[in-house]
């Protein structure tokens, strides 16, 4: 009699164990979220993770951090779905969107700093160098550009200052490399490159995070204001998951007690002051800067065919442009 009522019960612990198995809800997937690297790892880490640790927090999902060594990487990788969404800055945004199934979430509406995000040509301070001298050429000095898909580092100093004049960069400085922005601003200081491009936003970091390095360039040219980074997602990610992401960002530092007061310092630590929803078409004058740079290219080869490619291209990005706005393509 002892033995049959132990087995019920053994029985009756098992039915309530699978019971409260069954009941349990399933661990989130984790998603990985891309960051750029623009400036070195441990930096972006620093000030990432907390908006991350709020994120999981306030959504219940499991976002982890995933680094890119350049914007290259950054989209390849949300090509392959190695990463389901990320900080993509706007030229890698649109790109992004182009040939990595990406999705403009949301954008950067201001950095919080009083200034608008734009390029900037910097040199060592007290060298003496002038933007009239760059642009003189003949070999005289060494540049640095930034990441090939860098919208501040490559894309607007090329569309504003040396295509516009037809100068190519090969041809008018003695060297020419291409580094992130950290390494060219170091780069500069240190006088191992005579000019190299940077931002707005790099020098609010480098003034805080090696404010003697920051000390030593100046800034000899700033562009017009250029379209924020993007919070950019998988087109295919879960309907629900984008829901969740949208109402955290958009809601994220705006409200007002202890908790929003430690999400806008969060921010701060961005250089960032918030997020708001945009589409793909925020990003019109980085769309137009790429097909003109483009067209550039395909007119110094001097091919036919490419030049005719790159125009078709270029009047269909204008056409498209104009269909945001309903004004006629210029």
């Amino acid at each position: 009699m002892i033995r049959g009522t132990v087995i019920v019960a053994n029985l009756a612990v098992a039915s309530l164990a699978l019971a409260l198995f069954g009941c349990s809800k399933p661990a989130p997937p984790t998603l990985n979220f891309s960051i750029a690297s623009a400036e070195d790892q441990q930096s972006m880490e620093k000030v990432w993770q907390p908006l991350l640790d709020d994120l999981n927090k306030q959504t219940g999902l499991n976002v982890q951090p995933h680094f890119a060594g350049n914007y290259t990487a950054q989209i390849e990788a949300m090509k392959f779905s190695q990463v389901q969404l990320g900080w993509f800055p706007a030229l890698s945004t649109l790109q992004a969107v182009r040939r990595a199934d990406g999705e403009v979430l949301g954008r950067i509406t201001s950095n919080g700093h009083g200034m608008a995000y734009a390029s900037v040509l910097l040199v060592k301070k007290g060298s003496g160098i002038t933007l009239d001298d760059v642009l003189k050429c003949g070999k005289k000095y060494s540049f640095g550009l930034g990441d090939a898909e860098s919208t501040s580092g490559t894309l607007a100093p090329m569309a504003y200052v040396f295509i516009p004049r037809n100068i190519d960069p090969q041809q008018c400085f003695s060297v020419v490399r291409q580094s992130s922005h950290q390494a060219n601003l170091f780069a500069a200081a240190n006088g191992v490159l005579d000019v190299v491009t940077n931002n707005t936003i790099g020098l609010v970091f480098a003034q805080r995070e090696n404010p003697a390095i920051a000390d030593k360039v100046q800034v000899i040219w700033t562009s017009p204001p250029l379209p924020e980074s993007s919070i950019v997602v998988r087109k295919d990610l879960d309907p629900a998951i984008k829901a969740k992401l949208k109402t955290f960002f958009f809601k994220y530092g705006t409200g007002t007690g202890p908790e929003a007061d430690h999400e806008r310092l969060v921010m701060k630590g961005l250089a960032y002051g918030g997020f708001g929803p945009a589409d793909v078409s925020y990003l019109d004058p980085v769309a137009r800067m790429d097909a003109s740079n483009t067209l550039a290219q395909a007119r110094k080869s001097g091919d036919p065919a490419k030049i005719a490619d790159a125009q078709k291209a270029y009047d269909a990005q204008l056409a498209e442009i104009a269909s945001h706005t309903g004004a006629a393509p210029q």
